[in-house]
């Protein structure tokens, strides 16, 4: 009689067992779907992205200058080009005042100021 009464009992928790391991197996599987993890991914880039504006914030807050000086070597590294151009005009005298270039549509550059140029004219 004990016996069965130990059988029956192995019986059970093995049951549970089973119980248990299918929960957690449909909640691996829950956390592991495209979703889920696209979802857990997105809110921790978030939570990041959060944590670096207030870091960012509280740098300005408490060096202003320095991050004024950083922002505007930022901003020359990005318009070196254009610069380096609009200097390079000044140097050589080729812009003029307003540093709109001349493109010669309407003149020959041999022509005098007041004269037309006829085009195509045998």
């Amino acid at each position: 009689m004990k016996r069965l009464f130990e059988i029956e009992q192995a019986r059970r928790a093995a049951k549970q067992a089973r119980e248990r391991f299918e929960h957690t197996l449909n909640a691996v599987q829950n956390r592991l779907r495209p979703g889920a993890l696209a979802e857990e991914a997105w809110d921790g880039v978030k939570e990041k992205g959060a944590d670096m504006a207030d870091g960012a914030l509280q740098a300005v807050k408490k060096r202003p200058a320095a991050v004024s000086v950083a922002l505007g070597a930022f901003a020359l590294f990005l318009a070196r080009a254009p610069l380096k151009r609009a200097v390079s005009r000044l140097i050589s005298g080729n812009g003029d005042e307003t540093g709109i270039e001349d493109g010669g549509d309407e003149l020959n550059d041999t022509a005098e100021a007041g004269e037309t140029v006829e085009e195509g004219v045998s």
